[in-house]
């Protein structure tokens, strides 16, 4: 249940406001505007009469939201949730961000290098798998810790916020302390133990779209993370699995307006693991832009045919800086920033 006050109601309404509903064993949680406060009911609001609120002489209005997800639901979050990562803004009005670097870290030289040529390129932050989930057990798992602080040594050099999947919660520490934004990958977005934990973290979480789910699933899982406090959710379309075999997945690009039809938060879009082809990924990444995402998510390496992980789908240097500025007419065509 949603519920709008009055302009200039006075703070003790408010408190009285919340008092009533918290006593009824109802969440509240009450978000400020210039001219009007919005109080957001979680709970069995089923119990509480409409007429009844709308008989407060300070209530002017409320609105029973149908969908499952509170926290996450523009009715209750009406302007755009802005994210800041060390400085760089992701979502509403902010210019497009750019999430560039290999698949897996592959080594302190390589990483640096990398974080270098996607940062000339357009990048804004850096991103780089240090613990890898792989479909074969016999492949790459990626280097673990030491992949991390090659990736904080990178930042250190070039001031570019770093982005890397965590899979266990017994890792989480060690992101808390030296990871930027915390990724949550396909495989482990209805992993609801790791969404508690990653809920409890004080950094930026990307939430990437499962292979095979809804998006209200998708929007779920982002409301496990926000129910436990953490509110820094971005959610990333990596593309969907379906009967199509010319691609790796399919990309939903109307996923896009509809996320932001419903919730509040950021839209980032990854081409490419939706395609799975290098060749794809440029045109992808401008449909994206043009449908409204406010980010892009793409590997990059120096020399795909000998990348440790998914070299199909990574753009060379030259031709990632040749996407992005092209992305930037997209984006300035639509009236954004990049």
């Amino acid at each position: 249940m949603i519920i709008s006050t009055k302009k200039g109601t006075p703070q003790v309404e408010l408190d009285r406001i919340i008092d009533n509903f918290e006593k009824q064993g109802l969440s509240v949680t009450l978000i400020r505007g210039e001219d009007y406060n919005v109080f957001g009911l979680v709970g069995d609001t089923t119990k509480i009469a409409e007429k009844d609120v709308l008989a407060n002489p300070w209530v002017d209005n409320v609105t029973r939201v149908s969908a499952p997800y509170k926290r996450a639901n523009r009715l209750f979050h009406p302007e755009d949730t802005v994210i800041d990562v060390r400085g760089v803004q992701v979502g509403a009005a902010a210019p497009v961000t750019v999430m560039a670097g290999p698949c897996s870290i592959e080594g302190a030289e390589h990483t640096m290098r990398m974080a270098q040529l996607v940062k000339a390129g357009g990048a804004t932050m850096l991103r780089g798998g240090a613990y890898k989930p792989r479909t074969s057990p016999y492949s790459f798992q990626g280097l673990g810790t030491e992949g991390i602080l090659d990736m904080v040594r990178a930042r250190e050099a070039t001031g570019l916020p770093i982005v890397s999947e965590l899979m266990d919660e017994a890792h989480i520490d060690e992101f808390e302390e030296y990871v930027d934004v915390v990724q949550i990958g396909a495989r482990n977005m209805q992993n609801f133990q790791l969404l508690k934990a990653v809920g409890k973290m004080h950094k930026p979480v990307l939430l990437k779209r499962g292979l095979a789910n809804t998006i209200e699933e998708w929007i779920m899982s982002a409301e496990y993370i926000m129910a436990g406090g953490n509110e820094q959710v971005l959610l990333c379309e990596r593309g969907i699995r379906t009967f199509e075999k010319y691609t790796r997945n399919t990309l939903d690009l109307s996923a896009i307006p509809v996320v932001k039809e419903k919730t509040h938060l950021p839209v980032i879009v990854d081409p490419s693991h939706a395609t799975g082809n290098y060749k794809y990924v440029q045109s992808m990444a401008m449909a994206a832009v043009a449908a409204g995402a406010d980010g892009l998510e793409i590997e990059v390496h120096d020399n795909p045919q000998c990348a440790w992980s998914d070299g199909a789908q990574c753009l060379k240097p030259d031709l990632f800086a040749e996407t992005i500025e092209k992305c930037r007419l997209i984006a300035h065509a639509v009236g954004r920033e990049m």
